[in-house]
């Protein structure tokens, strides 16, 4: 293989910086599991979805680019 990074590897450094968000995501869903309804957890969730993507928005990025 190549010398190229694959996507999945990109996505798990991505997903690794945001363990904070997934961490408080997780226990709010968790809280309450068995009673989980749409947007229970539209906080969190927002907030684990924006990290990852300003943390893909890097490692996707080809070498050389640097975020505004």
């Amino acid at each position: 293989m190549s010398g190229r990074t694959r996507p999945i590897e990109k996505f798990a450094k991505a997903t690794a910086q945001c363990s904070a968000q997934a961490t408080a995501y997780g226990k709010c869903v968790f809280a309450d599991y068995n009673a989980v309804r749409k947007d229970m957890c539209a906080k969190e969730f927002m907030k684990l979805k924006d990290c990852y993507l300003v943390k893909s928005a890097f490692w996707l990025k080809p070498l050389g680019h640097t975020l505004r």
